[in-house]
């Protein structure tokens, strides 16, 4: 009776600490709150150490790492920058800069982790905004909602798409051809909601010529990490392996004279892999102790699967709630993996705290004097999570 309530007394802790972000009183983050749940149930013996290992799912673990590896090369060979200069470039109008933002940051979080942009975009706008003397604001909001909408339509979008991926059968082509049309449209609907709510960025007057600022494009490191890049999607498409195929990809680049490799690793988020290790075990855990009885009655209807995703999607965080959820889909549910991974995704514009993306640009912008508020955020991410939950629950109902 003591084991037992021990048992559920640290699994508790863990997931309110999951949902906070931290304990009080205490200096840990989720990666270590996961870690240390994690070891505290494999001491009360609810797993043996081997267990918990085989838990842990080396596809997911490997795909993410691979694709940070990618991700870093393409940032130190300024891809991104260059990519969001070049668009910019076509406009003049703080309407046609809300535009081009939006779809470029939507677009390229389709094929690249969000967070990456989110981190990237956040200062190159905020500079672009205060050279230009417009509010920073709506533009902001415009990348951390568009980077969460743009990564819902392929499997290497976000980690919780990498898990979908690594959990289901759908392949990478069939997966983009289902949420990409969700996808932009919810991209479309936010240009309308900020457009509504910030009367500023309706202009459609050229502002004074936008600022380029000097690229440093270090080329061959350029040219080899766009071409391996553009490999490795072309394997995604005709249906290789995803981490196999991102693994090799990370490989080659790190085969490399350029760039000292401990530069690419220290930009590595180990404390995701390390948290997405300690959730695979409480994940075991809570089927263990058959624990998602209460959640097996989402699976009945699409509406009630959808509604519980995104209510676990903002009490945990989403990555989290899709290792919760997954045991309770068959395999060969399309259908539901689909509602899965768009729920758990979209539901990270609700609040401030949805999503990681959110909180690398509030972060990043504080960082540079500028504060949006969790009210600010509100006022647009309410509407635009209900507006983007609608168009999936129509196209995947």
């Amino acid at each position: 009776m003591i084991l037992q309530f021990a048992t559920y007394s640290v699994l508790g802790l863990t997931y309110l600490g999951l949902a906070l972000g931290y304990i009080p009183g205490l200096r840990m983050n989720r990666a270590t709150i996961a870690l240390v749940g994690s070891a505290f149930l494999i001491a009360l013996g609810v797993l043996n150490l081997q267990e918990a290992w085989q838990a842990i799912d080396a596809n997911t673990i490997v795909f993410l790492l691979s694709m940070m590896v990618v991700n870093t090369n393409l940032s130190y060979a300024g891809f991104f920058r260059r990519s969001l200069l070049v668009l910019l470039s076509f406009t003049r109008s703080p309407l046609g800069l809300l535009i081009v933002l939006t779809f470029a940051s939507g677009i390229l979080s389709a094929f690249f982790l969000n967070d990456t942009l989110a981190l990237i975009f956040t200062p190159l706008i905020l500079s672009l905004t205060q050279t230009l003397g417009l509010n920073p604001i709506p533009y902001l909001l415009a990348i951390a909602g568009a980077t969460n909408i743009g990564s819902v339509a392929t499997l290497s979008g976000n980690p919780q798409n990498i898990l979908i991926g690594s959990f289901s059968n759908i392949p990478y082509l069939d997966f983009l051809r289902e949420l990409a049309p969700i996808a932009l449209l919810g991209l479309v609907v936010q240009v309308g909601l900020l457009w509504l709510l910030y009367p500023d960025v309706r202009a459609t007057r050229p502002c004074q010529q936008l600022p380029t600022g000097k690229e440093r494009i270090f080329k061959p490191l350029f040219y080899k990490s766009l071409v391996i890049t553009i490999g490795l999607l072309i394997a995604f498409a005709v249906g290789l392996p995803l981490a196999e195929s991102a693994l090799v990809a990370a490989s080659l680049l790190l085969i490399t004279r350029r760039i000292k490799p401990q530069r690419i690793l220290k930009k590595v988020d180990w404390n995701l892999l390390v948290m997405f290790s300690g959730l695979f075990i409480l994940t075991k855990v809570t089927q263990k102790l058959n624990l998602l009885q209460p959640f097996t009655h989402a699976v009945n209807s699409t509406a009630s699967f959808l509604g519980v995703t995104v209510v676990l999607s903002n009490l945990i965080s989403n990555v989290p709630a899709v290792l919760l959820l997954h045991p309770l889909i068959p395999r060969e549910d399309t259908q539901y993996w689909l509602l899965l991974a768009a729920g758990s995704t979209l539901a990270g514009n609700l609040t401030l705290f949805g999503s990681v993306a959110n909180l690398i640009v509030v972060e990043a912008a504080a960082d540079l004097g500028y504060k949006l508020s969790f009210l600010e955020h509100l006022r647009f991410g309410l509407p635009l999570t209900l507006c983007t939950l609608l168009l999936v629950y129509l196209f995947i109902h």
